[in-house]
């Protein structure tokens, strides 16, 4: 028999005493289908954080933007450009009509130009002190002390001054208590380090949960950190096995920039495009449940809870062993090549024509009627509707079988189902340690949503350092999947749900399976 019930998280979230001084723990979050957000953009540098920013908008129903707060970086020290967001929210509320014909709580440009303020126009922690706060800062502290259980999300697309500043004016003025709640509320996601703040913040704030790769604001260590894998191939060199298709120029002027007006502020790249989208595509709820830990894996990346040299605590960030069976950043993929590649960027690059359809579909939203646009899938797994992970009490040896009857598509379109097993996932949370399986025949017809590009995620077979089998799934093309436990522990199974639209849209959904030894014993 299986219990099958919804995730509620029983780790803590916020208001406990002892957050801003102690290291962060690897809880996981309540679900929740709508994460709060604020951006911190350095818009204006460069290209890439206008064309997120395209991005963000069309996907603005799915997140409560609580702030879009224009800073400084590295690579624009000594002014701020909240004009820049104007501009891209002015050409936003001519298609915000057309995207609600789509979907629900579509915000107003009103209400976003509500919440567009600035941070110091000054570089770093030269931006942070007694009487320098900003209507950034003070936007951020007021957020995080709403009366709001869910996480406040802090998106460092360019420097973290203006978190930094909210941070100790916190420290200065309110109480401990206070404090506490602040640094206990806020989720950080940070694109490298853009300035000087990042690493005093981490110091000063141990108990801050912060996502992301250590660096030096410069950029020369930018191409190890996970987030280049949206569309560093090319760049970076560093992603081999993954699928460029949709980010040349091409692709992107089909399917993005000749769109209508917001399309058109889609601009070009001047070195890799939308290097900060990585920050909110794991928020984005498409039924992976990513949102609820940086280990769970999904399309903004993977990373582990560990102390990277150099850092005086935790963080979640990239590395680990390798080991099998030992917590690792990296994922195991088979790359467009049939090739098997492990890397930290295919925990991004893995999903990459899912979430870059899902876009597309998007700035079809913006133009078109409902009719002429596609739509994702509605899955339904054991019964149960929704997007939430769902739990599943197994035990070794007896079969598990989890079924999609009721899974349907809005725009009725043929369906395909893969499940898979995601052995990585959950790499660093205790109790749930990480197995690798052997590695299935490459697909021959690769679609879209199936994470891997050539299909199916995979790892290396055979060997002395291999780990035991986790799961073994029998049917996994179907709508229905018997997995059978082989060992103890935690494994998370996805379901990807995939239309035949144009252009293909892929929905998910999280199985997660405690397993329990076998009552006698044995393992099969």
């Amino acid at each position: 028999m299986t219990r099958v019930a919804a995730v509620f998280a029983a780790a803590w979230m916020g208001g406990g005493v002892g957050g801003a001084t102690e290291a962060p723990a690897a809880r996981v979050d309540p679900y929740v289908p709508k994460a709060r957000v604020v951006v911190l953009t350095d818009i204006a540098n460069e290209p890439d954080d206008q064309m997120s920013l395209v991005r963000f908008l069309v996907y603005s129903n799915q997140l409560d933007v609580e702030g879009l707060v224009a800073t400084t970086s590295t690579w624009m020290r000594n002014k701020v450009r909240p004009d820049v967001v104007h501009s891209v929210l002015d050409a936003y509320e001519q298609v915000q009509p057309n995207l609600l014909k789509h979907g629900p709580g579509f915000p107003t440009a009103a209400a976003l130009r509500s919440v567009v303020v600035s941070g110091q126009p000054a570089y770093g922690m030269d931006a942070v002190g007694r009487d320098k706060s900003s209507p950034g800062a003070e936007l951020i502290v007021r957020a995080a002390l709403e009366d709001d259980p869910r996480p406040l999300w802090v998106l460092a697309w360019g420097g973290a001054n203006t978190l930094a500043q909210a941070l100790q004016q916190a420290r200065d003025t309110r109480t401990p208590r206070e404090l506490d709640a602040i640094v206990s509320k806020l989720r950080v996601y940070a694109i490298s380090d853009q300035d000087d703040a990042g690493p005093w913040i981490r110091r000063e704030f141990p108990g801050l949960h912060w996502v992301g790769t250590p660096s030096t604001p410069d950029g020369e260590q930018y191409y190890l950190a996970t987030w280049t894998g949206i569309s560093g191939d090319r760049f970076y060199r560093n992603a081999p096995g993954a699928d460029f298709t949709t980010f040349t120029d091409e692709w992107v002027d089909a399917h993005i920039r000749n769109k209508g007006p917001l399309g058109r502020h889609y601009p070009f790249p001047c070195c890799i495009h939308e290097g900060d989208t990585p920050s909110f595509l794991g928020l984005i709820d498409n039924g992976l449940g990513s949102a609820m830990s940086p280990a769970y894996g999904g399309w903004g990346g993977r990373y582990v809870l560990r102390q990277p040299y150099g850092e005086t605590r935790p963080l979640w960030t990239q590395g680990g062993d390798s080991f099998p069976g030992r917590d690792s950043s990296r994922d195991t993929v088979t790359g467009l090549d049939g090739k098997t590649y492990t890397s930290d960027q295919a925990t991004i690059w893995r999903w990459r024509r899912a979430f870059q359809n899902d876009f597309a579909a998007r700035m079809d939203w913006t133009t078109k009627d409902v009719g002429a646009a596609n739509h994702n899938p509605r899955v339904v797994v054991n019964g149960r509707p929704g997007k939430e992970p769902l739990v599943i009490d197994a035990e070794v040896g007896t079969p598990v079988t989890l079924e999609a009857a009721g899974t349907s598509d809005p725009d009725s379109q043929a369906l395909t189902f893969t499940w898979f097993f995601y052995p990585e996932a959950g790499s660093g949370i205790p109790g749930q340690p990480v197995f690798a399986r052997r590695a299935p025949a490459p697909s021959p017809s690769p679609r879209a949503g199936v994470p891997g590009e050539g299909g199916i995620p995979s790892a290396p077979a055979g060997g002395p350092r291999e780990a035991p089998l986790r799961v073994v799934l029998d049917h996994a093309d179907g709508p229905r999947v018997t997995v059978m436990p082989k060992v103890p522990g935690i494994a998370h199974v996805i379901l990807a749900v995939e239309d035949d639209g144009t252009p293909r849209l892929t929905s998910y959904r999280r199985v997660i399976l405690h397993i329990a030894p076998a009552a006698g014993g044995a393992t099969p």
